[in-house]
């Protein structure tokens, strides 16, 4: 996406083009035309510097008017040195204005340090940034003039910061994420939506601070997502969008766009529901702008597949996929096209039409070359095909010819390599080959570690790992990786997302083998109360983080405490009606054994159920491994033109 402060760069050049910011420059002293400062040069109001009598004698007007009009019968007057050497930094300042491209800018600056004090040259090295950082010039470079800038400008305004402090500060926070410089970005637009913010308080027209605060709210959410805090980026997100509805037509593409990213920022927190309506919203909106054809439709279809199949809704999904692949084929996006095609294949695995996919997926390898990543994915969902038909040894095959082709790609496509090893794990894991799948997740572990903006899935996988050791039995290896998941999980998306709960719950599973009833109780309480904001408290996975629950106090011998939870339990599987029949008789008996067990009487030990963590959101159930094919999809819908 383009920065938003490239839309500033032609109201700071271009007096013209904002009539309305005239009284929010003039209401922050900026524009003041017998000064020397380069206030005069900013956006709103830039005085004429030809040098005719009108201007120069504009203080010898009389009251005949008739006199003051000049005349070649009048004779020139003397023009002192302080007139001559505001004309001459007034024609320097003209210079710059003029300046189109970068080297001419950069030519007129040089001059300007030769006449200007620094203090004079605050706006004018925003400006210049503004420009360097919109052509894509070097960080570095873009980073002197920002950090110039807001020196003149932060002194000038520290009582009442201004908009371009604002915009400034978005500057700062932009390059600074370009340099990978997250945490030292964040500072800076934080400040910056602070200043918006009390600039909107102050009586400012939301209008004149729209375009900056836009920008500002962007950046934040690029950065936090690059923070792998995803959760609170959609935040930003949705101020984003709530812009462009007051800003932009409702037919605009922008505003198409908008909600379309909207809704892939959830769907990459596996929110399926809550982004169903914004992808809805993004193709209702360019179908109108721009028929039912066009690119921008038939990547919202795309994203719109995905979403339907999060939701289980796998013959919706197909059906947005099929319309997609028609435009995509119209427009020639061959690229694209052999990716829905892919996705189209899966779809057809979900829905257990395994034939099908296999047939698909044969067309689409006939189009690929030996050594692209798309071969790859290929025979992945080939393999997954195969696997459905229990036809593990030649599944194996697929996988491993999926995995030489990746392991060539580590450093070109990290992202999409980690993704592709943890789906080659995940069907491992189906045919029960669990140390393979281990060796898998730690490979993509390592991929991803490298990778701040990952952070997200470094705890998933963590996670998955964590939970595979403890199915073999190597208790104490499993716990640091769900101590780190669990760490990971909630810097990303806070202490309450549900998959902290899973987590959570698998840790006093570890803990409770290990004899450690106490711990394991503590994990299990975190988890049965995170679980029952998330998922409710008559979920199934609630009920058995509450069974747990009673399992570890019945191991410390609180009888009284393990009753209560275990008749939690009953209540829960009794609200299931028949569909939970026999989890009702199971949870009685052991209901039964926990009262004679406070009365004396010996039984067996209550079973203890470890979860996996779950691919996909409360709202919609979904095939682990296929979910991973969601996510590859994502990625290849922003890539659509």
């Amino acid at each position: 996406m383009k920065r938003a402060s490239i839309f500033f760069l032609s109201r700071l050049t271009n007096v013209r083009s904002a009539p309305n910011f005239s009284p929010l420059l003039s209401k922050n002293n900026f524009y003041d035309p017998t000064s020397s400062s380069l206030s005069s040069s900013s956006a709103l109001l830039r005085p004429c510097t030809k040098t005719h009598g009108l201007i120069l004698k504009s203080h010898q007007f009389q009251a005949n008017q008739s006199r003051n009009m000049d005349t070649l019968a009048e004779k020139p007057s003397r023009i002192s040195l302080r007139q001559r050497k505001f004309i001459e930094k007034s024609d320097i300042k003209e210079a710059f204005e003029y300046a189109k491209t970068t080297d001419e800018m950069l030519k007129a600056f040089k001059v300007m340090e030769s006449s200007f004090d620094e203090s004079e040259l605050g706006l004018v090295s925003l400006k210049l940034g503004l420009k360097l950082d919109q052509e894509g010039e070097d960080p570095q470079k873009v980073l002197s003039f920002a950090n110039r800038a807001l020196k003149v400008l932060d002194r000038d305004d520290s009582k009442n910061p201004s908009l371009p402090v604002a915009m400034c500060l978005q500057l700062l926070g932009s390059v600074n994420y370009s340099l990978k410089r997250f945490n030292d970005g964040l500072g800076y637009l934080n400040r910056a939506n602070r200043i918006l913010g009390s600039l909107g308080d102050a009586g400012f027209r939301v209008e004149d601070i729209r375009r900056v605060l836009h920008a500002v709210q962007l950046e934040l959410a690029n950065v936090k997502i690059a923070l792998g805090r995803r959760e609170e980026a959609l935040e930003n997100l949705r101020k984003c969008l709530e812009i462009k509805e007051l800003t932009l037509d409702e037919d605009s593409r922008e505003l198409g766009e908008a909600n379309r990213d909207l809704a892939e920022a959830h769907v990459a927190v596996l929110n399926f529901k809550e982004a169903l309506p914004f992808a809805l919203k993004a193709l209702e909106i360019h179908k109108s702008g721009l028929g039912l054809n066009s690119v921008e439709v038939a990547s919202d279809r795309r994203l719109l597949g995905v979403i339907y199949s999060g939701l289980e809704e796998h013959e919706k999904a197909l059906e947005q996929n099929e319309l997609s692949q028609k435009a995509l084929k119209n427009w020639g996006l061959n690229f694209d096209l052999l990716r829905a095609e892919i996705d189209a294949a899966n779809m057809q695995i979900a829905l257990g039409k395994y034939e099908k996919a296999v047939i698909t997926l044969k067309g689409v390898l006939e189009r690929t070359g030996k050594e692209s990543d798309t071969r790859a994915l290929v025979f992945i969902s080939m393999g997954k095909a195969l696997c459905n038909q229990e036809k593990f040894s030649d599944s194996k095959r697929c996988l491993e010819i999926a995995c030489g082709i990746l392991d060539k790609k580590e450093r070109e496509k990290p992202v999409e390599v980690a993704e592709a090893y943890s789906d080659i794990s995940m069907q491992y894991e189906t045919m029960n080959e669990f140390e393979t799948a281990i060796l898998l997740l730690k490979r993509t572990l390592a991929v991803l570690e490298k990778l701040p903006q990952e952070q997200h899935s470094e705890a998933s996988v963590s996670a998955r790992i964590g939970w595979l050791l403890l199915l073999t039995g190597k208790v104490p290896q499993a716990i640091p990786y769900l101590e780190t998941a669990a760490e990971r999980l909630k810097e990303s998306f806070g202490p309450k997302h549900f998959g902290v709960g899973y987590i959570f719950n698998n840790l006093g599973a570890a803990y409770l083998d290990l004899d450690r009833p106490q711990s394991a109780a503590q994990m299990f309480a975190v988890a049965r109360d995170i679980m029952d904001v998330a998922l409710g408290p008559n979920h199934a996975d609630s009920i058995e983080a509450c069974q747990n629950l009673s399992k570890a106090y019945s191991a410390m011998g609180s009888y009284t405490l393990a009753i209560g939870f275990q008749q939690r339990v009953v209540d829960g599987w009794e609200s299931h009606g028949p569909s939970a029949q026999d989890e009702l008789l199971e949870a009685r008996r052991l209901l039964e054994q926990l009262n004679q067990r406070a009365c004396g009487v010996s039984t067996h030990q209550l079973p203890t159920k470890a979860l996996p963590l779950p691919q996909s959101s409360p709202s919609g159930k979904t095939d682990v491994s296929y979910n991973r094919n969601q996510m590859n999809s994502i990625s290849q819908c922003r890539r659509i033109p």
